[in-house]
């Protein structure tokens, strides 16, 4: 694991691509439960803004069709996926992915 200075705050930014994949996951939810939909929204939301905080605490993202420790992932709701990247002191939140689904539906192709 990298080392992060405890203190050091990073700077997160959503990709409008997430941001849109997020929404589809609520909205399917919703159909089913508002309460719940509200819900995954707040603790997605607290896991991102988490990442201003030692973002290199996740392990990496690899998969064969990405670049080599790239990406970083953080789970949240038991099976939501935030794969972000760092670039200097930023966090990239890329792509925000049910593990239940294939790699065929990630946009970080």
């Amino acid at each position: 694991m990298d080392n992060d200075n405890i203190d050091k705050e990073y700077f997160v930014s959503i990709d409008a691509g997430a941001n849109d994949r997020m929404a589809e996951h609520m909205e399917f939810l919703a159909r089913f439960s508002e309460d719940a939909a509200y819900n995954l929204l707040d603790e997605m939301m607290e896991r991102v803004r988490s990442l201003a905080k030692m973002p290199h605490r996740n392990p990496y993202y690899n998969r064969p069709y990405l670049p080599l420790n790239k990406y970083r992932y953080l789970i949240f709701g038991k099976r939501y996926r935030i794969v972000y990247q760092i670039d200097g002191d930023c966090v990239y939140v890329d792509d925000i992915q049910d593990s239940r689904q294939s790699d065929d539906k990630s946009i970080l192709k």
